[in-house]
């Protein structure tokens, strides 16, 4: 397994680290060397080539480590099944998919290798997200998944019944590691996935997916309402329950037709 490390200096911690987001790093580790050096490790992925493009202008030095997968990946060993509904179900690649818990129901169960995207469907953002694809999932819909991480939305809205996914990320790593998860899932023909920027995106689409933080949810505001169809239903999430009429402000004249609560975090559904 590949970290990525970038080395600074203390006043640019912040700024490296900033960058290091904005490329789609999901967390970043600061550690102080002797002799004072600082180092940022993080990950976007193993393929390198695809990696080293993404930092053709980064603005400091950065190298390749690689890490122990015994050490780092313990957590693996304690990855479970996670239950969305009585016949909905996401759970580890290398964990078997349980039984379904109601009699005489087709089980849906997702499998999701998250690789470097960390992103596994247990989040609630993502549940409430998955559950609300499910409720607006019509025959032949197409989909757009802004912010894919693994791929598991995009695989989910394709077993609900969506003809033809698009899945977009910033994180190199989501690429190969959504097309993993596809074919696993046997959906790999109907999910197109890439690192293609919002603004670059063509067409329209039934459904749009953002399970983003909300100030990327503002910040791409302008391109979700591009993007959805008339009549279309946006879902977004990443979104604290107590906390978003300033997302819900920045859509407008979408109106909002449902809204799921869990942990703390919501996922509301809106339509033209």
């Amino acid at each position: 397994m590949n970290a990525l490390v970038v080395s600074v200096g203390e006043p640019d911690i912040e700024l490296a680290s900033d960058a290091l987001w904005a490329i789609g790093v999901v967390a970043v580790e600061e550690r102080v060397l002797v002799g004072g050096a600082i180092e940022l490790w993080t990950s976007l992925g193993d393929d390198t080539e695809s990696v080293t493009e993404a930092l053709a202008d980064f603005g400091w030095p950065w190298r390749f480590e690689t890490i122990d997968e015994t050490v780092s990946e313990t957590w693996r060993l304690h990855a479970a099944p996670v239950w969305l509904a009585d016949d909905l179900v996401v759970h580890p690649q290398w964990v078997a998919a349980p039984a379904t818990a109601r009699p005489g129901t087709d089980l849906i169960a997702i499998a999701i290798e998250p690789g470097a995207t960390f992103g596994l469907g247990d989040h609630p953002t993502t549940m409430l997200s998955m559950l609300a694809l499910r409720s607006v999932m019509s025959a032949d819909a197409t989909v757009l998944d802004v912010g894919t991480g693994s791929g598991v939305l995009a695989i989910a809205a394709c077993r609900f019944g969506a003809r033809r996914v698009d899945a977009i990320d910033i994180s190199p790593a989501s690429v190969p590691t959504t097309r993993h998860n596809a074919e696993i899932n046997g959906v790999a023909d109907r999910i197109s996935v890439s690192t293609t920027q919002l603004a670059d995106v063509d067409g329209i689409f039934d459904v749009v997916v953002a399970n983003i933080l909300a100030p990327a949810l503002i910040e791409l505001s302008n391109d979700l309402l591009r993007v959805l169809a008339p009549r279309g239903r946006l879902i977004i999430s990443g979104i604290l329950a107590a906390n978003h009429q300033h997302v819900l402000d920045a859509l407008v004249p979408l109106l909002v037709v449902a809204r799921g609560e869990r942990d703390g975090w919501t996922a509301i559904t809106l339509q033209r």
